[in-house]
């Protein structure tokens, strides 16, 4: 939709029966030919075309018709909306049928094999297990370690690809934290 009204037709009915605005502000509004709406205003074109109120669609304003109505140089510019639309993040447990549970220690052992800079923690979070079974899970001391084969947590539907692109940027960063703050630390030591 660029800058003309949703149902032009049914629009500019509206705006015939409804306004003093001219045929030709009305025809510019709703790109239409002067004439068209000179025959709407007749009754010639659009019969049994409801009236639809742009009022009421957001798309002008009384304001906007009133100061068209007092000048009819000035052109209709119909109200432009901004959608905000935000991704809103889903609180609470997620319920893991049966049958997708074994998916959890099994994604928790790809993460730590594609991405061993995450801590147990962040692992346990993307896939919905604890941080105590993501420890025993990488030090193999997981009761069913020797069955467990590394699946994609993604594929498992556990978390998306942009909560791992996160957590691992995350775990990144707090990584080069400690090895500046290790550094700074063994800077002091040499001074002293």
């Amino acid at each position: 939709m660029s800058d003309r009204p949703l149902m032009p037709k049914a629009t500019a009915v509206w705006l015939v029966e409804n306004t003093k605005i001219s045929f030709k502000q009305i025809a510019n509004f709703c790109n239409l030919h002067e004439l068209e709406v000179k025959g709407i205003a007749d009754g010639d074109v659009a019969k049994g075309i409801k009236a639809y109120n742009p009022i009421l669609a957001g798309q002008l304003t009384r304001e906007e018709i009133e100061a068209c109505s007092t000048d009819s140089n000035r052109i209709l510019t119909i109200k432009k909306k901004t959608l905000d639309i935000k991704h809103e993040k889903k609180r609470g447990k997620k319920y893991i049928p049966l049958s997708k549970r074994q998916d959890r220690p099994e994604a928790a052992l790809w993460l730590i094999k594609n991405y061993p800079n995450l801590s147990d923690g962040q692992i346990g979070k993307l896939v919905g297990s604890t941080k105590n079974t993501v420890s025993l899970i990488r030090n193999k001391n997981y009761w069913n370690s020797s069955n467990l084969s590394p699946k994609d947590p993604v594929v498992s539907n556990l978390c998306s690809q942009i909560d791992i692109k996160n957590a691992a940027e995350k775990a990144d960063k707090k990584a080069a934290q400690k090895k500046k703050k290790l550094e700074k630390g063994n800077q002091n030591t040499k001074n002293n």
